[in-house]
């Protein structure tokens, strides 16, 4: 496993084209889960990306190493009873590489208190991945549910799971 270098910092204006190119390979990578397919001008719906950058109950994160852009992290629920993990992502030329995890204890930790973080099951990396970033940051005292994604009946349920965090 190669080991890369990265950076957490809030998103900033300057940062917006960077994001914006990450968040179509996110969508795209999504679109293996959920469905969906592109725009006619080749985007993927964008609302959680003009959320996170425009309310204040929410937090945008970008992971860098160097100059390179490596990922990106979308918290919201900011003032609400638990943060929601709203969208995270990393480029897969940093996947297994510690990256994802050194990055989400990072914003965890910004954040202190409960969190809940969704996911499919069909995403089987994914379901390790928060899995273990449960157990190594509430030790047992997680949950998981599966709960309807709102406004699709056409995709499973996502799966979520719950943990207090500082």
């Amino acid at each position: 496993m190669t080991t890369i270098n990265v950076t957490v910092r809030p998103l900033t204006a300057a940062d917006r084209p960077a994001i914006e190119r990450l968040w179509l390979m996110f969508r795209h990578d999504m679109a293996d889960f959920q469905g969906g397919l592109p725009s006619a001008d080749g985007t993927y719906h964008s609302d959680r990306l003009r959320s996170a950058l425009t309310h204040d109950d929410w937090a945008a994160y970008l992971f860098t190493s160097g100059d390179s852009p490596v990922g990106f992290a979308f918290v919201r629920a900011l003032s609400g009873p638990a943060r929601v993990l709203n969208s995270f992502f990393v480029v897969r030329g940093a996947r297994r590489s510690g990256v994802g995890t050194t990055v989400v204890r990072e914003v965890i930790s910004r954040h202190p208190g409960p969190w809940r973080v969704a996911f499919q099951d069909s995403n089987a990396g994914a379901v390790a991945f928060w899995r273990r970033v449960a157990t190594e940051v509430a030790g047992a005292a997680w949950t998981e549910e599966r709960l309807a994604v709102p406004n699709r009946p056409d995709v499973p349920p996502d799966v979520w799971i719950s943990f207090t965090a500082g």
